[in-house]
């Protein structure tokens, strides 16, 4: 589903992702590693399209996002690190606009995806309003929308409770059976659907990245991060 070929990103002098290369195919479930500065998010923004490699190729589900950004785009649902969102708009118009611009049928899909995260008693709010945690449900209602084959998520659990990290992991794991992506900010905890980096259970998957910015970062994937 995910294919990436010696993927590189050069920032003036500086390289924030050398020569890297993995693929992810449908129904598994991936998680990046690695300290702040490793290139985690450099990387996810380039498989979203919000960034153009240097060098290298980016291919969804066959189609690759340089070339068919629109297409490829569509099999994506992204949830950047701290769910940018509009601030002044209640969370039901907020999602109901979502909802418009990717051609959904709001009256089903907003009120299915107001019980999936959690969202009831904060539909009326403004988005200015709420916690962190709820932000992060919101965001992440934001990314589940167009039904997505691909789900991409950058620091989910940023500001969620345990309640919360295990109700997201369920819904998520439940809904989407296919490709999904994450990563964390740090070494230490792995951020795909809240999957600690001890915890990541499953049989091995291929790693064949081959370098984040330096030697002390690595790529680690599980056929299953949580189970």
């Amino acid at each position: 589903m995910i294919e990436v070929s010696h993927l590189s990103k050069q920032f003036g002098t500086f390289r924030a992702v050398d020569d890297i290369s993995f693929s992810i195919p449908t129904g598994q479930i991936v998680g990046l590693l690695g300290p702040n500065g490793a290139g985690k998010t450099t990387t996810m923004r380039m498989i979203t399209g919000f960034l153009s490699p240097t060098a290298g190729s980016i291919s969804i589900d066959g189609t690759d996002i340089t070339e068919n950004p629109v297409e490829a785009k569509r099999k994506i649902g992204y949830m950047p690190e701290s769910a940018p969102l509009y601030s002044d708009m209640i969370v039901d118009d907020y999602l109901r606009y979502v909802a418009s611009i990717q051609g959904v049928n709001a009256d089903e899909k907003v009120p299915q995806l107001c019980d999936i995260c959690g969202l009831k008693e904060v539909m009326h709010k403004n988005i200015a309003d709420l916690s962190r945690g709820y932000r992060q449900r919101v965001g992440l209602a934001h990314a589940l929308m167009n039904d997505p084959e691909i789900l991409i998520l950058d620091e989910p659990t940023s500001g969620l409770d345990p309640n919360q990290i295990q109700r997201n992991r369920k819904n998520a794991h439940g809904h989407y059976q296919h490709a999904h992506f994450g990563r964390s900010r740090n070494a230490l905890r792995a951020r795909h659907h809240h999957c600690k980096r001890n915890d990541c259970g499953g049989q091995p998957h291929q790693r064949t990245a081959r370098k984040i910015r330096t030697q002390r970062e690595r790529l680690c994937a599980g056929k299953r991060l949580f189970v």
